[in-house]
């Protein structure tokens, strides 16, 4: 990289030496480099086998440079870090993370790009030795073969610098091949999966405490870990995502038993030096966690909660909302509230088939507020709402032209899961079928009902409110301007059609320079970003049409709420 050390008295010394033993040896310092590079982030988050590994190569690189004779002071560095990472052994004590063989793929192509670049500047950095002038395309061509192990079109006046390009070449292709072929080739440990016995004491633990938090039933996503509190009458679920730790929601169980659940919690993110965050706790659970586990709380949206006995369409307040369900009915759809366990087979396959259907995105969003499967066996006591349309019959009966689907949230409450419709379908039949909904709900033992999420409705409220001051006026703005992209104000306004009462949901982290990174992490568990995460195979899924609703709290969406919904009788996508 520098030639003018090549100069220096150093220079000279190192002249009278073989040329195969320095140029192997820069050729094996580049190597040491790139490794340590690779090991940087594990280190800095205390893991042992990154401790074990640089270890190994701090002292490798050290004698390797002290072959080429040039950069003496380079080799005295890395034996200071080898004394320095010897003597606080102690501190790297993290465990391996969960992997799958996605990280191959990702290994090749992140190492792959550097050798690219790499290459590049090791193939120009000798103009003087380069004979003639080689196009751009021969250059690269060297670049891509000299990975391989084979010659290029390139050539050189010195020996000793073909030998260095070569060599360099070659063994970032061999380093490249390895670690691909290593991580391709080693068992591979599940990202995160509920086990067999782990959900059946969470629906014991949900039968018992079941109404204590409307998001608990989400807790049996099967890409979800548990943990157990030491007595057992209370865990805590979660998913490690990019090294987050992601708890959703308050912990399930005996509220005396949540400290123990956290704790061992705690106890294992440090086992792994994971970031601990909880995503949409509420109120109650965020005073335990922070607590017990030192977290910080910051308010991020508010849950819309409907009581059935206190809905009516009755008053100016819900006139839009009257007159959007009598025009759906004058259209010609009528409603059908069933327990899932009611349905026969055939509507079972028919509605998860239209539901399939209606879902634009490649993949299933949500995480916190999304069960992310639809029609199981076990999920018998979710409530299943489909709007059909007189006169368009299939084969079997009315189409289905859109449904909600609700978990349990106790034994009197429902809340939503997924609402999807079809994108041809009249506009109002969201409004529509939430009604029906909560009219029906009497008949089902159900008292209450959870909607969607509202992301910073608070902040939406209070800010068009007479007297709000600058700054609160100020963040508004910002949030209406980030409604042309993600639906913020429009779902707030949604929910607020029908009279709810909002609960405050919150997000607990560490510190403040955490918070990026446990964004990304969220946005990956919720589907919003998909590159290189692994996709569990019940999340799979093609993409058929252009228009969906995604799922209703992951259209609650996983508090990134995106996806179509009315405002004011208009439909937004």
């Amino acid at each position: 990289m520098f030639p003018h050390f090549r100069r220096s008295r150093v220079g000279v010394i190192a002249a009278v030496l073989p040329g195969t033993v320095t140029t192997l040896a820069a050729a094996a310092s580049l190597l040491v480099g790139v490794l340590l590079v690779m090991l940087a982030h594990a280190l800095r988050r205390r893991k042992a086998r990154a401790w074990r590994a640089v270890v190994v190569l701090l002292p490798l690189g050290a004698l390797v440079e002290a072959l080429r004779w040039r950069h003496s002071a380079t080799a005295v560095i890395g034996l200071i870090l080898f004394v320095v990472l010897l003597v606080d052994r102690r501190e790297f004590h993290a465990l391996s993370d969960p992997r799958s063989r996605w990280r191959a793929l990702g290994n090749f192509l992140a190492l792959g790009s550097l050798d690219l670049a790499v290459g590049w500047v090791i193939v120009n950095v000798h103009p003087s030795s380069i004979v003639g002038d080689p196009s751009p395309a021969e250059r690269l061509r060297h670049v891509l073969l000299g990975l391989a192990g084979m010659e290029g079109p390139v050539r050189y006046s010195l020996d000793r610098t073909a030998e260095l390009v070569y060599f360099s070449l070659a063994g970032l292709g061999a380093l490249t091949a390895v670690t691909t072929l290593y991580l391709a080739l080693r068992p591979e440990r599940p990202v995160s999966a509920l086990s067999g016995e782990d959900e059946r004491r969470l629906r014991a633990l949900l039968d018992r405490h079941g109404a204590q938090d409307s998001l608990g039933y989400f807790a049996l996503r099967r890409d979800k870990s548990a943990i157990f509190s030491p007595s057992g009458k209370a865990v805590v679920a979660y998913r490690v995502v990019a090294g987050v730790a992601l708890a959703s929601g308050d912990p399930i169980g005996d509220v005396e038993a949540w400290p123990g659940a956290i704790r061992r919690f705690m106890e294992e993110v440090g086992r792994h030096a994971w970031v601990p965050a909880v995503i949409g706790c509420s109120e109650t659970g965020g005073e335990v966690w922070t607590r017990e586990a030192g977290l910080s709380a910051l308010e991020i949206g508010d849950e819309a909660v409907v009581e059935a006995a206190r809905f009516t369409l009755e008053g100016r307040a819900m006139r839009n909302v009257r007159q959007m369900v009598n025009r759906t009915e004058r259209a010609g759809y009528t409603c059908r509230v069933r327990r899932a366990r009611d349905l026969c087979a055939h509507d079972r396959r028919r509605v998860r088939a239209a539901a399939e259907s209606w879902r634009g995105a490649e993949t299933e969003r949500g995480f916190s507020m999304a069960l992310g499967r639809l029609g199981d066996p076990a999920d018998g006591d979710c409530v299943i709402v489909t709007a059909h349309k007189a006169g368009q019959a299939g084969a079997h009966g009315d189409a289905v032209r859109a449904m909600l689907h609700f978990v349990p949230w106790g034994t009197g409450g429902i809340s939503l899961d997924l609402m999807r419709r079809d994108r041809d379908a009249d506009p109002g039949l969201n409004e529509f079928l939430i009604v029906k909904t909560l009219q029906a709900a009497p008949l089902l033992g159900v008292t209450r009902v959870s909607l969607n999420f509202a992301m910073f409705r608070s902040a939406l409220a209070r800010g068009e409110r007479l007297g709000a001051g600058p700054v609160l006026r100020a963040w508004r703005g910002v949030l209406l301007f980030l409604s042309r992209w993600f639906q913020i104000e429009s779902l707030y306004r949604f929910n607020a059609k029908f009279q709810p009462s909002w609960e405050p949901r919150f997000l607990l982290y560490p510190t403040a320079r955490a918070l990026p990174r446990i964004g990304l992490a969220a946005l990956q568990a919720e589907a919003f970003l998909t590159v290189g995460v692994p996709v569990p195979p019940w999340r799979r899924g093609r993409r058929r049409g252009t228009g969906s609703t995604p799922p209703g709290k992951a259209s609650r969406p996983g508090y990134w709420p995106v996806g179509p919904f009315t405002d004011e009788g208009r439909e937004m996508t």
